[in-house]
């Protein structure tokens, strides 16, 4: 009995953080380029909708594969089960991180 493999990629894109959770990850044809295929979102059996896995499934609703730039990809792990997909403004983990104040040379 062969258990289906799932895999979750972390990439960038324009602004954006996503991870996504898909079937098939492999080499492209296309030079440079990592392509991706038969994702998996999760079930919504409770009433709460993630919005952020609502723009994942409208945006890659028709998507058949998507061929994602190797330098864009963050990482790529495989999971045991799939978990929700997430889409997050990068501009947001900016506010995060401050600056070490320096000390002015007088």
């Amino acid at each position: 009995m062969s258990k289906k493999l799932i895999y979750r990629v972390t990439f960038a894109n324009q602004e954006s953080i996503y991870e996504l959770y898909a079937r098939k990850v492999s080499e492209s044809e296309m030079f440079g380029f990592l392509e991706v295929e038969e994702f998996v979102f999760g079930e919504n059996t409770s009433l709460v909708v993630d919005p952020s896995e609502e723009r994942l499934k409208m945006e890659f609703n028709q998507v058949k594969r998507t061929f994602i730039p190797m330098h864009s990809v963050y990482r790529i792990d495989e999971v045991s089960k799939e978990g929700a997909g997430k889409v997050r403004d990068r501009s947001r983990d900016d506010g995060k991180v401050s600056m070490f104040p320096i000390p002015d040379k007088r």
